[in-house]
């Protein structure tokens, strides 16, 4: 993706999630990965109103280089690009949110995963979303245990696209920011739907269902 091309998506997408109420105020970042460098949105922009011109632009080495200054979450962004593109090269959008759903399941979710196997989508869009706990935003242990945890299900077969940071919100990564975004919202909407269980708690989806889907669609669990 040329950079032109990179900063109108964000930009794009930023306004369709604020729009949709995926986030809300300063809440939330997006990054791209460029052939020499990164863009970011800036710290305490709201994304659903980001200019363009002004999102962070960074060096190959995280060292920035234009634009207004640069969301604290590079450093997490820049580990998540070098452990995801070991298992998956097009890896090239991180967005962060703190979807409604996403952030409330983690205040008392258990184990180490954010939800089960609920649906057949979830499995072939989103797979595994280890649950990274708490640290404060920005915290560098919390940029390590995601790193260690893209690593471990990468090394697993089950390469990644999301991790939940406990009390604070998904990670999600694609190839594209349209792509990322959906991953982002079949997350939320897995979330929402367990939440409208309540105390049901669906029963996850059967080892054979679920082996059923990597035969045919490829999933990642």
């Amino acid at each position: 993706m040329k950079e032109t091309q990179a900063r109108e998506e964000i930009c794009r997408v930023g306004r369709s999630l604020f729009e949709r109420g995926y986030v809300h105020a300063t809440a939330g970042n997006i990054s791209v990965r460029l052939d020499d460098g990164f863009l970011i949105t800036p710290t305490d922009a709201c994304l659903g109103f980001l200019d363009p011109a002004r999102l962070a632009r960074l060096d190959v080495d995280g060292r920035q280089t234009g634009g207004d200054r640069a969301s604290k979450t590079i450093a997490l962004h820049t580990r998540i690009y070098a452990a995801a593109r070991r298992f998956d090269a097009a890896t090239a959008c991180v967005i962060h949110t703190h979807s409604t759903h996403c952030v409330a399941l983690s205040l008392g979710a258990p184990g180490d995963e954010l939800l089960p196997a609920l649906t057949p989508y979830f499995v072939m869009k989103v797979g595994h979303v280890p649950l990274i706990p708490y640290h404060r935003p920005g915290a560098p242990e919390a940029a390590e245990q995601v790193a260690q945890a893209i690593e471990r299900h990468g090394a697993a077969g089950t390469p990644i696209r999301a991790v939940m940071l406990e009390r604070l919100g998904p990670n999600v990564w694609h190839d594209s920011p349209a792509s990322a975004m959906a991953v982002l919202e079949e997350l939320e909407e897995t979330a929402r739907l367990q939440m409208l269980a309540g105390a049901a708690r669906p029963a996850p989806l059967a080892d054979a269902q679920i082996e059923e889907l990597r035969r045919t669609f490829g999933a990642r669990w």
